[in-house]
């Protein structure tokens, strides 16, 4: 039992006896005391008060000189601010004063306007066996469980990234990439969890909590797979590798050319693209898969959904485009942009942009002259040159996000406009058929088409802004973006992070730009 006090109306005044716990019990706090009198209005000595408690020998400490009317059993409550449940706190009444009846404390609860979770059970165990000066709960609300979104399970890896072995003498293995997800046929490719209900909760005054509401979603079924009749799982339809575009999961299989040139013409493939040659200059090589050429390519245009590979490099006004990442023995006087990471041996001259990261770290491992952009990191052996070439290094956000974030604040804008030119002509339609008024057939047929446009721009909108927090939630991630030289960076190289920008005025050996401070820095690697 708890430690508790008791008053006593004696002839010289008011009394108070202290009792110590038992049985393990918490001792009396000395502001449940003070407050109790305070509430009650009950003058008292300060410094008897606080000696009597200390002591609690169940002996009658006088606190003041005044007798006082008795006091009947007594209780407050405690309601959390989520009032998912009531806490009593029961003080015994003046000695030989009136104890409360069971009928009254439930009462006291129906005023008081609890009314869910009542512990009955708790609260007759009280009038049967009182403990003072305890918490006791007496009403618990009904905790809202919140449901699940549906969501798709991948079971293959949808976020490769190229790691080529580093040899002994210093050059990279670009034939060991272990980025292929390789499927067989019947192979299982994705499921489908649907969706789970919350279940509501209330509280102790008998309000309903809602759970929040739940998002539906489906599986994206590309070129070369099985849906299942049920819709909860996709399989694979023949052999190739299996891979991820704006959601939807495709089996590619593999064109193989000797070289792309006069004897082919352009290329354009839906699956991957293998080129055991070269890609002459002028030709377009287009895939929804992977790009890989194992020989030159010199002023030609690739656009893969997924990787590029060249085991020679890029040169002379090339321009290659990746959906993943891209691998090459070296770039030079050409553009190349990846969603995913992009590294080689060496970048000249170039116009460069990643995704995520960029990786120049082979037996040269030089980044000079032109842009070269990432949104995680950048890491080489060498920045800039000793002939002082212009070079821009950047690091940050990718500014493909923020492009298409503008994009979808345009057209959400655009369509609500159009939402509220269209709307008061459906609301009059709608009053004058609710009237009785009759419509010839094109009248209604141009009804019709305005409510399914209204359908069609309220679906756009949704989609647009369920993309649009996506890629707000992607901006909001904490990224350490840096840059990492392992090597040496010589002046007149530029170091921009975000919106923050440091132009190397000396030469710097083996440190990483980072921020710090509202500023770029150097810091150790």
């Amino acid at each position: 039992m708890n430690g508790y006090f008791q008053l006593v109306i004696t002839p010289k005044g008011t009394g108070i006896k202290v009792f110590a716990p038992t049985d393990g019990g918490d001792a009396l706090n000395f502001t449940d005391v003070r407050d109790y009198l305070e509430d009650k209005k009950i003058e008292y000595d300060l410094t008897v008060l606080n000696e009597a408690v200390a002591n609690a020998d169940g002996n009658v400490v006088l606190i003041n000189n005044a007798q006082i009317l008795p006091e009947r059993e007594y209780v407050k409550f405690y309601v959390p601010n989520d009032r998912m449940s009531v806490t009593a706190f029961f003080i015994p009444p003046t000695e030989g004063g009136e104890l409360m009846t069971e009928k009254e404390f439930l009462d006291t609860l129906a005023y008081r306007k609890y009314r869910f979770g009542i512990q009955t059970e708790d609260i007759h165990k009280f009038f049967e066996h009182r403990e003072y000066c305890k918490d006791i709960i007496v009403a618990k609300g009904q905790e809202v469980v919140q449901g699940k979104n549906a969501s798709v399970e991948l079971h293959f890896n949808a976020n490769l990234r190229a790691k080529p072995t580093l040899r002994e003498d210093g050059s990279v293995d670009y034939f060991h990439l272990n980025f292929i997800n390789n499927v067989q046929a019947g192979d299982l490719l994705a499921t489908l969890h649907p969706e789970v209900l919350g279940q509501p909760g209330t509280t102790v005054f008998g309000e309903p909590i809602k759970p929040a509401a739940v998002k539906a979603t489906y599986i994206k079924a590309g070129k070369n797979t099985v849906l299942s009749e049920d819709k909860l799982t996709l399989t694979a339809a023949t052999a190739g590798h299996v891979t991820v575009k704006e959601g939807r999961i495709t089996v590619s299989d593999v064109l193989t050319l000797e070289n792309v040139d006069v004897s082919t013409g352009n290329i354009d493939y839906e699956g991957s693209v293998e080129v055991n040659g070269l890609i002459a200059s002028n030709f377009t090589v287009k895939a929804g898969g992977n790009i890989h050429v194992r020989g030159i390519v010199e002023g030609a245009t690739l656009d893969a959904g997924a990787d590029v590979i060249l085991e020679c490099g890029a040169k002379a006004g090339g321009n290659i485009h990746a959906g993943g990442n891209v691998v090459t023995k070296f770039i030079e006087n050409a553009t190349v942009t990846a969603s995913g990471g992009i590294t080689s041996e060496s970048i000249l001259h170039s116009n460069v942009s990643s995704g995520t990261e960029i990786n120049v770290t082979g037996r040269r491992g030089f980044i000079a002259g032109g842009r070269v952009s990432a949104a995680d990191k950048i890491t080489a052996k060498v920045l800039g040159s000793e002939m002082g070439a212009n070079t821009i290094i950047e690091v940050g956000a990718d500014p493909q996000i923020k492009q298409r974030l503008k994009e979808l604040q345009k057209n959400i804008a655009d369509s609500q406009k159009k939402i509220e030119s269209i709307k008061p002509t459906i609301e009059g339609f709608t009053k004058m058929l609710k009237a009785g008024v009759k419509f010839n057939p094109q009248q209604v047929e141009s009804a019709k088409k305005l409510i399914e446009m209204n359908k069609t721009l309220t679906q756009e909108i949704q989609d647009d802004s369920d993309e649009y927090a996506n890629l707000m939630a992607k901006l909001a991630e904490a990224k350490d973006a840096q840059v990492v030289v392992e090597g040496t960076a010589y002046p007149g190289t530029t170091v921009n992070i975000g919106e923050l920008s440091m132009i190397v005025k000396k030469p710097v050996q083996y440190s990483r730009f980072v921020v710090k401070e509202g500023d770029v820095r150097l810091a150790p690697i």
